[in-house]
């Protein structure tokens, strides 16, 4: 159990820019950016957000460790999980409920939920490693751990049991974000090392993968089915991409010289997730509406 630590207002920089992505199939769609930057933190990383606009990710201190936060109305809250050296915060619900991992004392990442002012590990029994990236308004809770022999699987958690996710023919599978109708984003990894992607709907995968990517990485699902995505070209850059009406619309921030990764996505048309700037070190957070 953890007292949440309030570190006061957000002082973060606000830049607007204005981007049009297409694809080759859709009209244009318009996204505009602006930049989530803690003052006095070496970088910022935004993950998750919810209806409200409430975002959480993690920023690095002056002393390089990460932190957990949520900014919600301007407000920045520290969440560090008590057992962990370092804390990474994923997702969030209407409620303000936290999920996302910390590393332990041994160097092992342990999934977790932040429910009021208690931290809870959340993962099946005998797992080695373990992430939560999404939770939805009925606490449904989305993530993957790793098993006693290795392997990697996507896990499902209602409060009660857990259902594995794993995609046939996958080496690895990752549950990442699950929305109030229980659709479930998954990576999945085949046996060459390319990663793919999926949408679970309780009963079987539907394959989605960005148009020319090399690996396509879907991140969290709005109430749609819309899914926001990072994925890489054939030169190892990551970039963003939107995938709503079953159509994808790929997106840079316009500040990322090193990269965009698409993270978070709400119900009202907000995107979340973190660009890279000075040759990839120096990472900074990002909000864009379309």
């Amino acid at each position: 159990m953890n007292q949440c630590r309030i570190v006061g207002r957000l002082s973060m920089v606000i830049l607007i820019f204005v981007f049009a992505a297409a694809a080759a199939d859709a009209p244009k769609l318009t996204f505009k950016f602006s930049t989530v930057q803690l003052k006095g933190q070496q970088d910022t990383r935004v993950f998750g957000t919810n209806n409200a606009g409430a975002m959480v990710g993690a920023y690095v201190d002056s002393g390089s460790v990460d932190h957990g936060f949520m900014l919600a109305g301007g407000k920045l809250t520290t969440l560090d999980d008590p057992q962990g050296t370092t804390t990474n915060c994923a997702g969030i619900n209407s409620a303000g409920d936290v999920v996302g991992y910390y590393v332990n004392s041994s160097g092992a990442e342990q999934a977790f939920l932040h429910h009021g002012k208690t931290f809870s590990d959340v993962a099946p029994a005998g797992t080695t490693s373990s992430e939560a990236f999404g939770i939805n308004d009925k606490m449904n809770i989305a993530g993957y751990f790793v098993d006693s022999q290795g392997a990697e699987h996507g896990f499902v958690w209602n409060g009660k049991k857990y259902k594995q996710l794993d995609v046939p023919g996958a080496v690895s599978t990752l549950a990442w974000g699950i929305n109030n109708n229980g659709m479930v984003s998954v990576q999945w990894i085949d046996s060459s090392g390319i990663t793919h992607g999926a949408i679970y709907n309780g009963k079987s995968y539907l394959k989605i993968n960005v148009p020319g990517a090399v690996s396509s990485f879907p991140h969290g699902i709005d109430l749609a089915g819309d899914v926001v995505f990072s994925w890489t070209d054939s030169t190892g850059v990551y970039h963003g991409a939107l995938r709503t009406g079953g159509k994808y619309y790929k997106f840079n921030d316009p500040k990322g010289t090193n990269g965009t990764y698409g993270d978070g996505i709400n119900d009202h048309q907000l995107v979340v997730g973190v660009y890279h700037t000075s040759g990839g070190s120096v990472a900074e957070g990002f909000k864009a509406s379309y």
